[in-house]
Order: C-alpha cells, then structure tokens, then sequence
C-alpha cells in the first residue's frame, strides 16, 4: 500500500510539474523554441521585428515560476490540442487574457500605466453600461463594445441584463464588472513591428523634427475582424461646420482618437461623440490640450498662451468649461464673439 501511495504521489507531481517544467523548456531557447510549434512561427517574427523584440516571451505571457494556476492548465490544454491537431485559425486573445495583460504592461510602463488608470479610458464594465442616465436615454446595443468591451467575445447581451431603457441593469459574467472596458490592448499592438526605444543621452540625442511622435504599437483593435489597424491605415474625418468644410490637424494620432469619438454621419462637428475643435481652436490636435494615456488638461492653455490671450485676458479665467464645466461656452467649440456679442473689439495698439 505504501509503495502504491508513493507512485501515486510521484504520477501526480509529474502531472503538476509537466505543466511549468515545459514553460521553461521553452523560456531557454529565447523565444526560438515557441516557433517550434508552426502554429506560433508567425507570432515569433511579429515579434522578432517589433519594438518588445528585446523583452523575452516570458516577461509578458507568463513563465514556469507564475503562480496563476489557470495559466499553467491553458498552456497545458493548448499543447493537448497540438497533438491532437484541434489547431484553430489563427492564434487569439481571450478577454480573460487581455485582462490579464496589464499586469504586464505595468511592470514597464510605469508612468503611462499610472496616468491611464487615473484617467477616463480606464472605466470598469460598471461605469460604462450600469450608468442609468445614459442607459435610459439610449438602448444598450452590441456596437457599444466596439470601443467599451473590444475582446469581450459575446455580445450586449451577455454582457448587460436586462437590455432595455428600464432597468435596473446588472453585469451578466461574474468578476467582469470591475475590469477595465478599454484595457492597454485596446489602442496597442505589441507586436507591430518598429524600433526599439532606447533612452537617448546626450550624445544620442535626436534633432526635434526627427524625432518620433507616435509610437510604433499605436493600433486600433477592431472587433469585427479581430485585427489590428495601424493609425496609418486609420482614416481622417473630414468633418463640416454646416456647409463649411473644418481645417483639421495633421496629427495622425487623432486617426485612433475618432475610431470612438465620432461625428455622426452627416459629418457634422459636435455631432455624435465628436469634440473636433472649432472657434478658436480650430485646426489643433486633440492631443495638444489632452494627456495622451490620463487625459488631464490642466496644462493645455498654458502651452499655446503663457500669459495672456489676444485681448489680454488670462484665458484660464475666461467663461470656458476649462474654467468651469457648468459654463456654456464649450472649450472645443469657443468662439471670440460668443463673448463679444456686439462685435470683436480691434487689438490695443501698443504705446512707446
């Protein structure tokens, strides 16, 4: 009986340790080893051509000393369906995943991770579809996940019950309510392939127009055909002030921007989730009021007017929703006669 208990003791650490102990065969070879399924060969040379090409699988998907257990058993299920050749398609993230992913992200980009938590793009499955003002005032619908939920793999429908303008509404998959409805994976690819960043001393510094503005992972994950889109393949709107066509910036980071913040479809600015500046600040980007991961503004008048506005007033006491969000005078649209209704007064001359 003794000897029986000690095999039936050693089958089952096998059995447990199979499951890391090939993880880590695979963690030596570099990378390299992860190819040798075929399955993955396209994976690997995304990344060996991407900017994370110096980052090792590990640091990002998980290694044999993880202590997620679910993350041991998915590798151990994905290599029972190797052999059994039950391969699909094309390799993809589940939601579960994604989520899981930023914990990654994190552990490298510790800045933008701290600003896109405390900012708008990182609101809960809770915030978004258990808002009743909105969910009364329009109907819950599987486009919303396009960009509040992009990997979720069901529906509206199983995501949100009831789905109806009456309520009360709650969130259908347990532990889901509390995740981020817009995680890094969102707007990143890691895999797009670009140069590494390196930080520059002095004797590496790059001349200003040289410099890069966006980075090469900026992507749009469309739900629809589970594929990224670089933001240069993203169009630009070009969107109308009634019949007047709008001077729009040539910031190709807005390209992401109006995937989910768009007019509606006349083209119209304002429309829809549009906040296109017009007025004042027509032709800027979007990106030189907002913070690109937190969103903040706190600076943006600041950088274009140190001081004073045209008509020398502090242009952050002026009656703007920068200065108050109850004013009437909305920052993206604000125009000079809002204010002066009876006619925009000549710039003072200035005396010797």
């Amino acid at each position: 009986m003794k000897k029986l208990v000690l095999v039936l003791g050693l089958l089952a650490a096998a059995v447990l340790l199979m499951a890391p102990g090939a993880t880590l065969y695979y963690e030596t070879g570099g990378g390299r080893r992860c190819a040798s399924c075929h399955e993955m060969q396209p994976v690997y040379d995304l990344w060996s051509s991407s900017s994370h090409r110096g980052v090792s699988c590990g640091k990002c998907h998980g290694d044999a000393f993880t202590l997620d257990a679910s993350f041991h058993r998915n590798n151990a299920a994905r290599a029972y369906s190797h052999l059994r050749h039950e391969l699909p398609e094309q390799i993809r993230f589940s939601h579960q995943y994604v989520q899981a992913m930023t914990g990654p992200c994190q552990n490298c980009h510790r800045q933008e991770f701290a600003s896109w938590q405390a900012g708008p793009h990182s609101a809960t499955y809770a915030r978004i579809f258990l808002d009743k003002k909105h969910n009364t005032g329009n109907m819950l619908m599987d486009d919303c996940l396009r960009c509040h939920g992009a990997y979720f793999e069901r529906g509206i429908a199983g995501l949100v019950a009831p789905v109806d303008r009456a309520g009360p509404w709650r969130i259908v998959p347990q532990g889901v309510a509390n995740m981020p409805s817009m995680p890094c994976l969102t707007c990143h690819q890691m895999h797009r392939e670009g140069p590494q960043l390196h930080k520059a001393g002095v004797e590496g510094r790059v001349a200003g127009p040289s410099q890069e503005i966006a980075r090469p992972s900026l992507a749009f994950f469309d739900r629809r055909t589970q594929q990224y889109v670089p933001i240069q393949d993203l169009p630009m709107p070009a969107l109308l002030d009634g019949p007047r066509p709008l001077k729009m910036s040539a910031d190709r980071r807005q390209a992401l921007c109006y995937q989910c913040h768009a007019p509606a479809a006349a083209m119209q600015v304002g429309s829809g989730d549009d906040r296109t500046g017009m007025g004042v600040h027509e032709g800027i980007s979007c990106l030189a009021c907002h913070a690109q991961h937190g969103q903040q503004t706190r600076a943006s008048c600041a950088n274009c007017h140190p001081k004073m506005s045209n008509c020398g007033l502090d242009v952050e006491k002026m009656d703007t929703t920068f200065q108050s969000a109850g004013s009437k005078h909305n920052i993206h649209w604000v125009k000079c006669g809002d204010c002066h209704t009876r006619g925009v007064p000549r710039k003072k001359e200035k005396t010797v």
